[in-house]
This record gives structure tokens, C-alpha cells and sequence, in this order.
């Protein structure tokens, strides 16, 4: 039996476990990467681990979330990171110098090899061959620190593509499709991979949106083959000598396949407020537009930039359209103001912001009230752009610019302008604004200002485990709610009591105060809980709060792991009824938890104050009880020395 290039990656990689799905492995972690919204935490928990230098072969940490700097806890926070990147050995890329996805794809990306990062879009360079997982800050400062990440392993999903996509039809439309297919939750422990016909006529970045999208399926994450185009684009980049060709090999097996014809498909919008909420925009039909936003980790390379150019020169955005557009890096809006495509877009109208994530995480640029917003992004949960009243649609680049144009959502097939793109021979690269770590890191200070709180730690599980339901939850609650990042709140996330003051207030503003008061307490929720961001301060603010346990229908996959890093018990319901029959105030008691956990059975007896027993699924690895049991990853690395 032949292996895919997932599993491929993953035997090169393999240092304990079996390619069983389901079952726990450890690979090694070539490389890592962290942003400023997830990196402070990621680097106070690594030298919690007391770490004098990382054990990839490279990490780098990136400036492109925290970029406006009202005050000093921005900036702050990046002098942190700056310096304790210069200590610990990763390489520092400058505020400027562009989004964390498309600056490693462009740099550091190798086929064949594996990243972390703390950024659920990480699975980014898996456009180049590479095994690309996003995680929480404290798997990824646990990789950095030991060279080693471990995981539950994933199916594999064959994607299967022929045909070739028509014109003015786009790789968004591709994973929009296998959204509308699958939803988000369908792609949950499991790997999607891409083969067929139809694959060799995608460019790295248009494969790049595809594998960067994924993560809204809940994938563990998304590869392409490494091949001629993936060649091409690292020879474009100088660095041609770290290719190499990856394969499925033909007589691959998957778990499951997906066929897909790209000459089928039609131009797709995911309307509000799910990224799978997706129909085609004839269908939508021509609604006013006020906002038109294009850029984010999804599509801000030269060639989505370069099809905004042209569509753009000579043209006028409509009046009552505010269009802006993020280029994803210094290289890309670089090579715009070389070959004069940025004065075409500023003379249609655009507004040029600067190279980082912006509007996609709802900093800055909020639409106005209940306004309609179209992107090019990756998510559109209810109020994630910043204004709760607003409908927000995520499109391809085609029509962005078209509707931006007309002034109302538009089908850009109707277009007649040529808009191919040819991928640049050659890429202007300059890497100055990379910093590489320092040769004497013993004399570097790392420096912390005062917004830099201690990171929460648990305690290890009690003999009975007992709390009121403080808040019971619908499904597909995302770690936007849990713990929002708004641009009130992204510099504070170097602070946990802060933050926690905030924590799952879109649900109930009253949360945070009675969480404190009870002083032990449990969430409850629906299907899919915790999609969406990597964020850990999505499990550490409740931590804060005192949340001991979450009970839910079924998790998001790397918010479960954050639960259980932060040492809080992630239950699942075992029936549905159990889930109904529990209300908001319910006192919650798990007899002899420590010995229900240590006994590695995966059932969990749960009693009600009122007498009422019913069962839990603790569904973990042996490692991931260790690590309840001691009450969080850190106290159990602290335990095993």
C-alpha cells in the first residue's frame, strides 16, 4: 500500500506512536512560528520551562497582529518578544515586514518538512508540501523548547481535483466549495489532501488560500504535492536548492475522497456569519455593498494584488464603497511600487494599510452599522469585524474588486478583462527586516514592561470535583466569544486578569462577575465548541475564573487541547439528552475525579446537586490524563523534570 505525501511527512517525522488514526504520535517539529497576539504567552511559558535555546531548526517569531499602538502595551509587548527571541534562539520578523503566513511561505517554507505554529492558520505552507499545524502558544513553546509535537493522528482526506478553473473563478471559490460540502466541523482529525489533474494548474498561492482556509473546516491541516509549480515559486523566491519533490505516491490510500471538478464551479460567497454558510453569488443575488476589504493571510499575494490592480486601472470605486487592501507583505507591496499596480489601485479609489492582519481580526476598519462588508478573508463570525450589526460576506479577490466597482455584490464572470497573472521569474527579496537571534544571547536582556502579567496556573485535579453550570451555550461557539480580540482587547493579551474581565461576555456580558463570585464553576455547550482561533486565552481566562471543566455535544480540536493544557477537564456528552436536561445554575459534582481521570477509563460518572447521575466522555491520550492530573502542561513538565 502506497502512502500520500501526508503520511510520507509523518514517517520521516515519527519518534513514538503508530500512523493509527486516533491514536496518539510524536513528531519532530523542524519549525515554529509565533505572532504577537499568541507570542508573548508563548515565550513567558517557555522560559516557565526554564528553555536556553530552541531545539528547531528554525522558529520565528512575526509582528502582524498588535499593530496599532495607542498606547505602550503594544509595543511593549513586541520589545518582549524581540528580546526574548534574541535570546532564545528565533529569528525576529519586524512589524512591517508582513503577515506571519505569507512571509514564511514566501521565506522559510520546505517541502517535506513540519511547523508549528500558534496561529490556526499555520497549515498556510501546506501550498508547498509541507506539514503545517496550527497549535496553542504551550504546544508551540513545548515544540521550541523540545523539538517534539504531539498529536492525535489524523485521517487522511483525498481532495480530488480535475478540470481547471474558468476565468474569474478562484481557489476561495475551491475551499468555499469544500466548506459548503463539509462544514466546520467536517474536516475535524483529519488531514486534507490534495491530488488529481486539476491540482497542476493551481499556483502555489492559489493553493496557498486553499490550505490557509482549511483551517475553518477544522482540519488539522491541508498539503499540496511539491512539485513543478512548487519549484518554480521557491526558485522565484532564491531559494530553489531547499526543494524538493513530494508525491503521493499512485497507489495511495485515503480515508475518504472528495471529488471536485473546478470547471464546475461558479464564483461563492460564505454569507453571514459562518465561514460554511456558502451559496453562489448569482444566488445572493445584487445587494448594496458599503465596505469592500481585500488582503489577510487568505489572499494578499503579488497575484491576488496584481488581479486587484488590473481590475482596478481605470476605474473609480463606487461612492458609497469604502474599499482597503492589505498586501500580505513588505515583498508584495514592494514589487506594487516598482511595477506602478499600487498607483492603479490608489488611483481607482483603495485605501493602502499596511501589511498585516488589520480588519480580518477586527482591528480597525470596522463597517459601518449594519453594514454589508464583503472580504477576502477567512472568517465571518458575528462580530469579529468589530460591529455586531454588520453582515459580513467572504468572496474571492475577483469579486471583491467587481463589486467594489458596482457598488453591489457581483458575479465577475460578467467581466471581459483579462486578468491573468503571471508568477514572477523572479521575487524582489530583501530579508533586513528579519532579525536573526543573537550570537551572544547570554548578554541579551530580555526586557517586560507592566502590562506583562503571569500566566494562570491550575492545581492538580482534587479528589471531587464540584461547580455550578454558569453558563450553558448553543453550538458552534467560536474563541471569539469566548475570550473576544478586538482592538480594544488585543494589547491586553499579555494580560490574563484583564482579559478574563471580558471573557464569553458576547454570550453574557454577566459572565466574568459571576464566574468570580462562585469561585469554582462549569461551562456547558453544543456541537463544534471553540472553532475558530488558536488563541489559548481562550482556555486560560476561563482558568482565571475558575472554570474546573466544560462539558459540550463535541470540540473544536485545538481548543480542546488548550482546555487541556490549562488543566480543565473537556468532557463530552454521551447523549444528547443529558445535554437538554442540564440547566444554567445546576450544581455539578465529578466524584473522585482524580481516580475517575487515573484510571484511563474514557467514561466520566457526572452527578447533579439534585441526585440526578449521568456519564461523560473523557476522550484523551494517556499523556493528555498525566497532564489533567497534574492540572496543566507546565506543572506537568515541572513534575518530570
Amino acid at each position: 500500500m502506497g502512502l500520500s505525501i501526508a503520511k510520507k511527512i509523518i514517517a520521516e517525522h515519527l519518534t513514538a506512536g503508530q500512523m493509527i488514526p486516533g491514536t496518539e504520535i510524536v513528531i519532530r517539529a523542524d519549525q515554529t512560528l509565533t505572532q504577537d497576539s499568541t507570542g508573548t504567552m508563548a515565550y513567558l511559558q517557555l522560559e516557565a520551562m526554564d528553555v536556553d535555546q530552541v531545539k528547531t531548526r528554525r522558529s520565528v517569531a512575526y509582528i502582524d497582529h498588535n499593530m496599532l499602538q495607542e498606547g505602550f502595551e503594544n509595543a511593549d509587548d513586541h520589545k518582549y518578544i524581540q528580546t526574548a527571541a534574541h535570546r532564545h534562539g528565533v529569528y525576529f520578523s519586524r512589524p512591517g515586514n508582513g503577515i506571519c503566513h505569507q512571509v514564511h511561505l514566501e521565506r522559510f517554507s520546505v517541502p517535506g518538512e513540519t511547523l508549528v505554529g500558534s496561529d490556526s492558520h499555520t497549515p498556510t505552507c501546506g501550498a508547498i508540501g509541507m506539514l503545517a499545524i496550527g497549535a496553542g502558544g504551550l504546544d508551540v513553546a513545548v515544540a521550541m523548547g523540545s523539538g517534539l509535537y504531539s498529536l492525535v493522528m489524523p485521517q487522511v482526506v483525498n481532495i480530488r481535483l480535475t478540470g481547471r478553473l474558468k476565468p474569474y473563478v478562484a481557489a476561495k471559490d475551491v475551499i468555499l466549495e469544500v466548506l459548503r460540502r463539509l462544514s466546520v466541523k467536517g474536516g475535524v482529525g483529519k488531514i486534507m489532501e490534495y491530488t488529481g489533474p486539476g491540482v497542476q494548474s493551481l499556483t502555489v498561492p492559489e493553493r496557498s488560500t486553499i490550505t490557509n482556509m482549511g483551517a475553518e473546516l477544522g482540519a488539522t491541516t491541508s498539503v499540496f504535492p511539491s512539485d513543478g509549480a512548487a519549484k518554480a515559486f521557491m526558485r522565484a523566491q532564491g531559494r530553489e536548492d531547499q526543494w524538493s519533490e513530494l508525491l503521493a505516491d499512485p497507489d495511495a490510500e485515503y480515508d475518504e475522497t472528495v471529488e471536485i471538478d473546478l470547471g464546475q464551479l461558479t464564483p461563492l460567497a460564505a454569507a453571514p456569519h459562518s465561514p460554511d454558510n456558502v451559496k453562489a453569488v448569482s444566488e445572493i443575488g445584487e445587494i448594496r455593498v458599503d465596505q469592500v476589504a481585500i488582503g489577510s493571510c487568505t489572499n494578499s499575494s503579488y497575484q491576488d494584488m496584481m488581479k486587484t490592480a488590473r481590475m482596478l486601472k481605470g476605474k473609480t470605486v463606487a461612492s458609497h464603497v469604502s474599499l482597503v487592501v492589505s498586501p500580505g507583505s513588505k515583498q508584495v507591496l514592494t514589487m506594487l511600487a516598482q511595477n506602478g499596480a499600487l498607483a492603479d489601485i490608489l488611483d481607482a479609489g483603495a485605501r493602502i494599510l499596511e501589511s498585516g492582519c488589520g480588519p480580518c481580526i477586527g482591528m480597525g476598519q470596522s463597517p459601518a452599522t449594519n453594514g454589508v462588508s464583503l472580504r477576502t478573508f477567512n472568517r465571518n463570525f458575528k462580530g469579529r469585524c468589530g460591529t455586531d450589526s454588520a453582515e459580513v460576506y467572504l468572496v474571492s479577490t475577483e469579486t471583491a474588486v467587481a463589486s467594489a466597482i458596482a457598488g453591489c455584490l457581483t458575479d465577475p464572470t460578467r467581466l471581459e478583462t483579462d486578468i491573468h497573472v503571471d508568477m514572477p521569474g523572479q521575487f524582489w527579496v530583501n530579508d533586513n527586516m528579519v532579525v536573526p537571534p543573537s550570537k551572544d544571547p547570554r548578554s541579551v536582556e530580555v526586557v517586560r514592561g507592566p502590562n506583562i502579567k503571569p500566566f494562570p496556573l491550575n492545581t492538580k485535579l482534587p479528589p471531587q470535583l464540584r461547580g455550578e453550570v454558569l453558563l450553558k451555550l448553543g453550538d458552534n461557539v467560536t474563541t471569539d466569544q469566548i475570550m473576544p480580540s478586538n482592538a480594544r482587547l488585543l494589547p491586553y493579551r499579555s494580560n490574563i486578569p484583564y482579559l478574563a474581565e471580558y471573557c464569553l461576555a458576547p454570550c453574557d456580558e454577566t459572565f466574568p462577575a459571576r464566574a468570580k463570585k462562585a469561585g469554582v464553576g462549569v461551562v456547558a455547550g453544543g456541537e463544534n465548541y471553540g472553532q475558530g482561533s488558536s488563541r489559548e486565552h481562550a482556555a486560560l481566562a476561563p482558568l482565571y475564573l475558575g472554570i474546573k471543566a466544560v462539558l459540550v455535544k463535541s470540540f473544536a480540536r485545538i481548543h480542546k487541547s488548550n482546555l487541556i493544557n490549562s488543566g480543565i477537564l473537556p468532557l463530552t456528552f454521551k447523549n444528547s439528552a443529558d445535554y437538554d436536561a442540564l440547566v444554567q445554575g445546576d450544581t455539578l459534582i465529578i466524584p473522585d475525579a482524580g481516580e475517575q481521570v487515573r484510571s484511563g477509563a474514557d467514561t466520566i460518572l457526572v452527578q447533579t446537586g439534585a441526585g440526578r447521575a449521568f456519564e461523560m466522555a473523557l476522550t484523551v491520550t494517556d499523556q493528555e490524563r498525566k497532564i489533567l492530573l497534574a492540572g496543566g502542561k507546565i506543572n506537568q513538565i515541572r513534575e518530570e523534570g
